[in-house]
C-alpha cells in the first residue's frame, strides 16, 4: 500500500497521546515515516513532527486522514463519543487501526458495524492496545503456549497494580458507567453477529469471589475477559475448550466490600445527568499523573493457566499501568504492526491474534517481563 505516511497518531496533544509521541520519537527507527494529527495545528507542532488537521466529528477530515496512512493510531476517547467515524474511515480506506479503548460497548458496536468491511479492504481493527488489555491478552497466550495442545484449558488472571488515574480515563470510565442498557445491548448484538468456530468454543466467565494464589480473588468486569475470549476464538492453540476469568488480588476482605461499594456507588451516580455533571467536573481530560507519582506505579497480573493434567503460573509485569507503560504498549503495537513479519490478519482482531509473540519480544525488550513462576502436574 502506497501511502504518505506508515503511521499517524491522532491525539498527540492529550496526556497519554503525548507520551506516545515521545515514546515512538525515542524508539521508532529512522526510515518509518510518522506524523501527528489533531484540530489544533499550534498544540502539535512542538513535536516537531507533519501536522495533519483532524476532527474526530467530521467524517471528511477522517476519510483523508485514514487514506494518508497505513496505520492510524488514536488515544481520543471516550471512544463511544468520538471514535466510531474514524473506524468507519479506516475500515473503507484499508487502514490499520489502534486505540486503547477500555470500553466494552464500543468493542462491540465497532464489531457489528465495521468488521465485514474491514475484512473486504484488509484493514487490521484492534482495539485496546494499551494496559486494556495488552497484559491480559499477550500474558493468557504467553500461559497457554506452556500447556499440552488439543485439550481443555481454563486460565485465571489476577490483578494487582498502583497507580492514579488520568482525567480522560476517569471520563472513559464515567461515560461507561453511565450507560448499561447501551452496553448490553451491544453485547447482544456482537453474540448475533461474530461467527464462533465450528468444532471449539472460548469464553470468558465472571467467576466469584475465592481465595487464590494468597489473596482475595474478586472478579473484575473490564474489557479484557472479552479480548482474552475473542483472542481464544481466533486463535486454535487455545484448545477445544477454552476458559478465561479476570480477577483482581485484594489481600484483605474489608478492602473487597470496600470495593465493591465504591464501584456500585459510581456506577449509581453515573447514571443521574446532575450527578454524573458533578463527577466529570473533578478531573479534566489532559490532566494526569506527575512523572514522580508516575514513576512510583507498578502492575503484576498473575496467570494460573490449567490443561491435559498440567499446571502453569506466570506473570506479567511492568511499571505505571495507566500511562509510561501504556504509551509503550501502544508505541510498540504500531511499531509492530508496521514494521514486523506477522500472520496474515483482517477485520477487528486482536494484539494476541494480529501481533502475538512478535509484540511480546518487543515489549520485553522495552522493560516489560513475561516470566514462568512454575509448573506442576495437578
Amino acid at each position: 500500500m502506497s501511502r504518505q505516511y506508515d503511521v499517524v497518531l491522532l491525539g498527540a496533544s492529550g496526556f497519554t497521546g503525548a507520551l506516545t509521541a515521545e515514546y515512538l520519537e525515542k524508539n521508532a527507527p529512522a526510515e518509518l515515516k510518522w506524523a501527528v494529527a489533531g484540530r489544533n495545528r499550534a498544540k502539535l507542532e512542538p513535536f516537531g513532527r507533519d501536522v495533519l488537521i483532524a476532527d474526530v466529528t467530521d467524517a471528511a477530515s477522517l476519510k483523508a486522514l485514514a487514506e494518508s496512512t497505513r496505520l492510524v493510531v488514536t488515544t481520543v476517547g471516550p471512544y463511544i463519543q468520538y471514535g466510531e467515524l474514524l473506524v468507519a474511515a479506516c475500515a473503507e480506506a484499508g487502514t490499520d487501526y489502534l486505540d486503547l479503548t477500555g470500553e466494552p460497548e464500543f468493542v462491540d458496536r465497532m464489531y457489528v458495524k465495521y468488521h465485514e468491511r474491514a475484512l473486504q479492504t484488509g484493514a487490521r481493527i484492534i482495539h485496546a492496545c494499551g494496559f486494556d488489555s495488552i497484559p491480559y491478552d499477550l500474558g493468557v497466550q504467553y500461559t497457554v503456549e506452556q500447556l499440552p495442545e488439543r485439550v481443555p484449558i481454563a486460565v485465571d488472571g489476577l490483578l494487582r497494580a498502583g497507580g492514579k488515574p488520568s482525567g480522560g480515563t476517569f471520563h472513559t470510565a464515567i461515560t461507561a458507567f453511565s450507560r448499561p442498557k447501551q452496553n448490553l445491548d451491544a453485547h447482544t448484538a456482537r453474540k448475533k453477529a461474530e461467527v464462533r468456530p465450528v468444532g471449539r468454543r472460548a469464553r470468558a466467565v465472571a467467576g466469584r469471589i475465592h481465595r487464590q494464589q494468597g489473596f482475595w480473588a474478586v472478579p473484575l468486569p473490564t474489557v479484557d475477559p472479552q479480548i482474552v475470549g475473542y483472542s481464544g476464538r481466533l486463535l486454535d492453540r487455545y484448545g477445544p475448550d477454552f476458559r478465561y476469568s479476570h480477577y483482581a488480588a485484594v489481600k484483605h476482605l474489608p478492602m473487597v466490600a470496600g470495593g465493591i461499594g465504591g464501584v456500585a456507588l459510581l456506577a449509581t451516580a453515573a447514571q443521574i445527568p446532575p450527578a454524573r455533571k458533578a463527577l466529570l467536573s473533578r478531573l479534566q481530560p489532559g490532566d494526569g499523573p506527575s512523572p514522580e507519582v508516575r514513576a512510583k506505579s507498578w502492575f503484576k497480573v498473575r496467570f494460573v493457566g490449567r490443561g491435559g493434567g498440567k499446571q502453569v503460573i506466570t506473570e506479567v509485569a511492568g511499571g505505571d499501568p495507566g500511562y509510561d507503560e501504556t504509551a509503550k504498549m501502544l508505541g510498540e503495537s504500531a511499531l509492530c504492526l508496521s514494521l514486523d513479519d506477522l500472520p496474515e490478519t483482517a477485520g477487528q482482531t486482536t494484539t494476541a491474534a494480529a501481533m502475538g509473540p512478535a509484540l511480546r519480544e518487543r515489549l520485553v525488550k522495552a522493560g516489560m517481563t513475561f516470566a514462568t513462576l512454575s509448573t506442576s502436574d495437578y
